[in-house]
């Protein structure tokens, strides 16, 4: 059926007399320098150097690209900071690394959570709602993509032993902490011994977290910030489901060094956009055997030279590696 074209379609050429676009672009290299704390609706919430809060808004020539927390950018116009002031994010500063997921929902479209990270707080609760490999899994593919440290940190541990599910992560050479989320039932001193263990880890760095909803983020924030700047929730128990309590990804300082970054709780993580060779050369004591792998090997199949492992210790790995390699083609 042959279309039928209206005025709408029809596109109206520039005349000669308007002045052509300059090639030249504007020098940004002098413009301080500020860090994104949050973005909501729009609005651009950042820190500059010297502890100054920043509201601003993204100019126009960034077009569609995204700015999120952790990214540095420069601002052009009033950088006071007063009430009702708001200054221009100009341009972004190139990415050290990002945690991102697809969503599947949405012909696999890439969603940036935080940008230039050093830690990825995984957190699951030993129970209500369950723990689950899977999402488990998903995040170490991300980290290991993107060159982060993970960190497993377990929650509600007094409601189920999170021993066996531990296990399985024992010899990825991540860090796990667990029974660091305070309840109300244990006393001062147990809540500070295990809140400090983690916020040792988490000094002069700046970690994110992910979860579920419901497995208590807010609340590990706001013990290791020791404020109440991040409003909890409960699960729903018809669906096994924490409800959601954050909206945006937000940075929070960490009393003494470090930031903080909490984000919303997500339900779908989608990896289409990883890439498998890294996450395969972040286990560096494979590589040996790696090496005598056919070509294209999936690391799961008849052929697979790392079926060739002999060690306890290298089995497990190995199974590790190809249980986060399943991950991320799911």
């Amino acid at each position: 059926m042959r279309k039928r074209y209206d005025e709408a379609d029809a596109r109206i050429r520039a005349p000669r007399s308007k002045p052509r676009r300059s090639k030249d672009r504007p020098d940004y290299s002098s413009l301080a320098v500020a860090t994104v704390i949050t973005v909501d609706r729009g609005r651009i919430t950042s820190i500059l150097d010297n502890g100054q809060i920043v509201m601003a808004m993204k100019a126009r020539e960034l077009g569609k690209n995204a700015i999120v927390v952790g990214d540095l950018i420069k601002l052009d116009g009033d950088l006071s900071g007063a009430p009702g002031t708001l200054a221009r994010a100009v341009e972004v500063e190139p990415r050290r690394n990002v945690l991102s997921r697809t969503i599947d929902d949405t012909g696999a479209q890439e969603k940036v959570v935080a940008a230039n990270v050093d830690q990825l707080l995984i957190v699951v609760a030993a129970a209500n709602p369950q723990p689950r490999h899977g999402f488990v899994d998903r995040c170490l593919a991300v980290a290991f993509d993107q060159g982060i440290k993970p960190i497993l940190v377990i929650t509600k541990s007094d409601l189920a032993n999170p021993v066996g599910f531990i296990a399985d992560y024992e010899l990825l050479d991540i860090d796990i902490f667990k029974s660091a989320l305070p309840r109300e039932n244990r006393s001062e001193s147990s809540k500070s011994e295990e809140i400090n263990k983690l916020i040792g880890a988490l000094k002069g760095k700046r970690s994110v977290l992910i979860g579920h909803s419901g497995v208590g983020k807010s609340t590990l924030v706001n013990a290791i910030t020791e404020s109440s700047l991040r409003s909890t929730g409960d699960v729903n128990e018809a669906t096994g489901r924490g409800r959601h309590t954050s909206s945006s990804a937000y940075a929070f300082e960490i009393p003494g060094s470090g930031w903080i970054i909490d984000t919303p709780g997500v339900r779908s993580f989608g990896l289409e956009h990883i890439d498998r060779n890294r996450i395969i050369g972040s286990f560096e004591e494979l590589a040996r055997l790696i090496v005598k792998c056919p070509k294209n090997c999936s690391h799961d199949e008849a052929g697979c030279a790392l079926n060739g492992a002999s060690e306890s210790g290298a089995k497990r790995r190995i199974s590790g590696l190809r249980r986060i390699l399943a991950a991320s083609e799911r």
